[in-house]
């Protein structure tokens, strides 16, 4: 996948200037469609994020489904100043092991101040482990 100019900026400024929860997280923004609002962020979870021996804890699965979901909104729109969960349905449709994850994100719908986003985790071998869908309320600069 090829990005634009702005979108290489866009992955260098969000990769560099990570919180430390996506930091946490591992997180690694890989690529970002601004006109199509999509995104795609690799995690890595180590074990100290599991119980039952490997099976990432659900909020941490949560997490990367979150900061993906919200990552494909910023791509289009860098000047909002922040985005606020209003609701997210998570459905774990397996266990999500420790290690590597690819997750993507995709604006459904964007309104002036709320967006419909929703999100698939996938674990290294491919498998669909969770999907998310997401209401975020938009706040903008005045």
């Amino acid at each position: 996948m090829s990005s634009t100019p702005g979108e290489q900026a866009f992955l260098q400024m969000i990769n560099s200037g990570a919180p430390p929860c996506w930091r946490a997280l591992g997180a690694d923004v890989r690529h970002v469609d601004s006109e199509a609002g999509l995104a795609e962020v690799n995690f890595t979870m180590p074990l100290d994020y599991c119980h039952s021996r490997d099976v990432v804890q659900g909020g941490f699965v949560t997490g990367m489904l979150d900061a993906t979901m919200t990552t494909a909104v910023f791509a289009m729109f860098q000047k909002i100043i922040t985005l606020s969960s209003l609701e997210i349905k998570v459905s774990f449709l397996r266990p999500s092991r420790a290690g590597s994850f690819t997750c993507h994100g995709k604006v459904l719908r964007l309104g002036k101040s709320t967006a419909f986003l929703e999100g698939e985790l996938f674990g290294s071998d491919g498998d669909l482990t969770a999907t998310a869908t997401s209401t975020a309320k938009i706040v903008r600069p005045k």
